[in-house]
């Protein structure tokens, strides 16, 4: 096993200790991407591994690199509803309003995928809930397709 596939093994295993080791003596590792082209940092937060995604940050990792398909680590947590992994990465200054390989941003995916919180959270901090995806939808029009009530009403006060 090379020393990136270690690397990536050890942020899977959420081994905090071990990360940090290999970045201090392999700085370069902040850069790397795994097989599926994910970076570190999007890896960790796709795990929910906190502690390790705010190492990889403290450690210089770029917080809106992107995936194969464009989406940051940012839209990863609102895809998956992780919303302290969302308030960390805001906190350290993502980027609320990028847009996918298909025009969707964080705001979007909260919409799709019902996490209202997240998406409050968004919103609070300045997302642009007028941004349309590739098809030309709304994170509003997203919740109403879906039939979310509430994110209905919070992205209609908007």
């Amino acid at each position: 096993m090379n020393l990136n596939e270690t690397f990536f093994n050890e942020i899977r295993a959420n081994n905090l200790k071990v990360v940090g080791k290999l970045i201090k003596e392999n700085p370069e590792l902040i850069s790397a991407r795994d097989q599926r082209g994910f970076s570190p940092l999007i890896l960790a937060t796709y795990y929910n591994h906190l502690e390790i995604t705010d190492l990889l940050l403290t450690s210089g990792a770029p917080i809106d690199a992107v995936d194969a398909s464009g989406n940051t680590a940012l839209m990863g947590v609102c895809f998956k509803g992780f919303s302290e992994m969302a308030n960390l990465l805001i906190a350290k200054g993502a980027q609320l309003n990028e847009q996918n390989a298909m025009g969707s941003t964080a705001l979007i995916y909260a919409a799709t995928f019902n996490h209202l919180e997240i998406a409050k959270l968004l919103i609070s901090k300045g997302a642009d809930t007028s941004l349309k995806d590739g098809r030309g939808n709304t994170a509003l029009d997203h919740a109403k397709m879906q039939g979310r009530p509430e994110l209905i009403d919070v992205l209609e006060k908007m």
